[in-house]
């Protein structure tokens, strides 16, 4: 079986990204796999929690329309190629790890090649989430640092000698102690 997404599709994707790699074809594949056991098309409440911040990831935001902005793309900094799509009302998901496959083929070409042709079963390990793996995005409030006076959310405030401290106000001052 080839990638059954449309080339026209595909070459959307990648100017999308910028340029065509192993990478975004991974993200491709991985959309497509969304597409196929949540109908993520369709789905009115994605998410995807992706566990590396490579290429593919531009192709999951293109191609399933989760995004950071939205709240809907997670970015857990593991290293992993690894995502996690759920549908949040139909109270289903899955996590799909990367294989490494074809990881010694050394013409770029080919191995893209390659990976659009390979079966999503050959591309991906797959296991079962029945819950969300993350919770929905919510809208809190912004208070001003003390130190600079730039909004900040109030989740992201950190308390230091009495202070509210943004994330960058608070390393300058703890890092002169």
């Amino acid at each position: 079986m080839t990638c059954s997404l449309e080339k026209e599709l595909i070459e959307k994707t990648i100017k999308f990204h910028g340029h065509s790699c192993p990478g975004l074809t991974i993200g491709i594949r991985a959309s497509e796999l969304a597409m196929e056991k949540l109908d993520i098309q369709n789905a009115k409440n994605p998410v995807c929690v992706t566990e590396t911040d490579m290429c593919g990831v531009d192709a999951i935001q293109f191609l399933t329309g989760c995004s950071f902005g939205k709240g809907n793309l997670i970015h857990k900094d593991y290293g992993k190629s690894a995502f996690t799509f759920y549908d949040r009302d139909a109270k289903k998901g899955f996590r799909a790890v990367f294989n490494d496959f074809a990881r010694d083929e050394q013409d770029r070409d080919h191995r893209i090649k390659l990976i659009l042709q390979a079966e999503l079963t050959d591309l991906f390990s797959i296991q079962e989430v029945d819950v969300p793996p993350v919770s929905p995005a919510r809208i809190l409030k912004s208070i001003p640092c003390d130190s600079c006076q730039e909004m900040t959310m109030e989740s992201r405030i950190r308390l230091f000698d009495g202070k509210n401290l943004c994330g960058p106000c608070f390393q300058n001052v703890e890092q002169k102690i």
